[in-house]
Order: C-alpha cells, then sequence, then structure tokens
C-alpha cells in the first residue's frame, strides 16, 4: 500500500511536470512552480527525484511514453510493411496547429545540450523510434515489398529528414507546410525502399 502511494505521489509530480514545462519551457520551469501546483512542498519533490535535471529528464520521458505506446502498436499492428511504415511515418511527424510532442523534443534537444539527464533520456527514446522504423523496413525487405540493403542505415536518413523538417515546422511556423514536408519525407523513404512516391502518401 505504501508503495503504491509512492507511484501515485510520482505520478502526479510528473504531470504536473510536464504540464509546467509545456506552458513555460524546460529552462524556465521551476521545481517551487510545480510544488506550488500541486499544493506540496518542494522537498517532497526532491525527495522523489533527488534534482531538477532528473525530474525533467523522467518528466520528459513520462510524456513520450504514450508516443511510444502508439508507436509499438503500429509497429506490431496488422497490414503490410507499407502500410505499418505509412502509419509509423503519421504518427512520427508533427501535426495540428500546435505540436505539444515535438514541441517538447525540440525543447529537450537543446536542454540534452548542457544535461546529462535529459542527454541519456532523449537519446535513448529517439534512438527506440529509429528502431521501430528499422523493423518494419526489415520486415518489408524479407517480405519482398521493400528492396533496401540496409534498413538501419535508410531508417536513420528518413528519420533524420522528419526530425530536420520538423524543427522548422515546429519553430519557425509558416516557412515550411506540412504538406511539403509530408511530400519530401514520403519521397525520400520512398526512394530509399525502392517504392513509387504514391505507395506513402
Amino acid at each position: 500500500m505504501a508503495r503504491r502511494k509512492v507511484e501515485v505521489r510520482r505520478e502526479e509530480i510528473l504531470a504536473a511536470t510536464v504540464t509546467e514545462v509545456q506552458k513555460t519551457g524546460l529552462a524556465q520551469t521551476r521545481v517551487s512552480d510545480i510544488a506550488s501546483a500541486l499544493g506540496v512542498s518542494p522537498a517532497l519533490v526532491f525527495y522523489h527525484f533527488e534534482t531538477k535535471d532528473r525530474l525533467l529528464a523522467e518528466a520528459f520521458a513520462y510524456a513520450a511514453e504514450r508516443d511510444l505506446v502508439r508507436l509499438a502498436e503500429a509497429v506490431q499492428g496488422p497490414g503490410t510493411a507499407t502500410e505499418r511504415l505509412r502509419a509509423v511515418l503519421r504518427l512520427y511527424s508533427p501535426v495540428g496547429s500546435t505540436p505539444p510532442g515535438w514541441t517538447l523534443w525540440v525543447d529537450a534537444w537543446a536542454a540534452a545540450l548542457r544535461s546529462s539527464e535529459l542527454r541519456r533520456v532523449s537519446r535513448r527514446l529517439d534512438v527506440r523510434w529509429k528502431e521501430a522504423v528499422a523493423e518494419i523496413i526489415a520486415d518489408g525487405v524479407a517480405a519482398g515489398e521493400f528492396r533496401c540493403a540496409d534498413p538501419h542505415a535508410a531508417a536513420w536518413r528518413i528519420t533524420a529528414l522528419i526530425d530536420g523538417l520538423a524543427i522548422q515546422v515546429t519553430v519557425h511556423r509558416g516557412l515550411l507546410t506540412r504538406g511539403q514536408m509530408a511530400e519530401w519525407v514520403t519521397g525520400l523513404a520512398a526512394h530509399e525502399l525502392g517504392l513509387a512516391p504514391e505507395a506513402l502518401g
């Protein structure tokens, strides 16, 4: 029972941290504001997470985990490799007028330059996305759907393009449309996999 209370309290703190980060950004988030939102003391927050960097890193992982659950469902879901890759590319790319998930990723990458905790977590989560794309590409090659000599390298090139374009869409809004981004990403992916561009449209 006591263990359950600790887990609930940790999750409450993580959820409150994500909310605060989305309002103010990682760099401006203060433990005192998180504690105040929960009606607890900052000491209680530090009791559970020891340092602010660890709190922010775990909150980032907590927020990203929801997308990773959807990613796993898309990778293991029904359909051909082409259909599953199309679903993952849609999930990976920023959607809507304000993509909070991508805003958090861009913020975390910037903060990871100076925080070893965030760097460790963001690297682990980023690699999971790339491995998922590589897994689907390998499945497609095995099934004869794709022609690709190196699924791992192809996955990195495809996701690197998505990362770069998503930063432009998220940070420099209006400079690049999501339609342009989708066209360029599916064009590259199709080229990497020996498909016609419309196959991933």
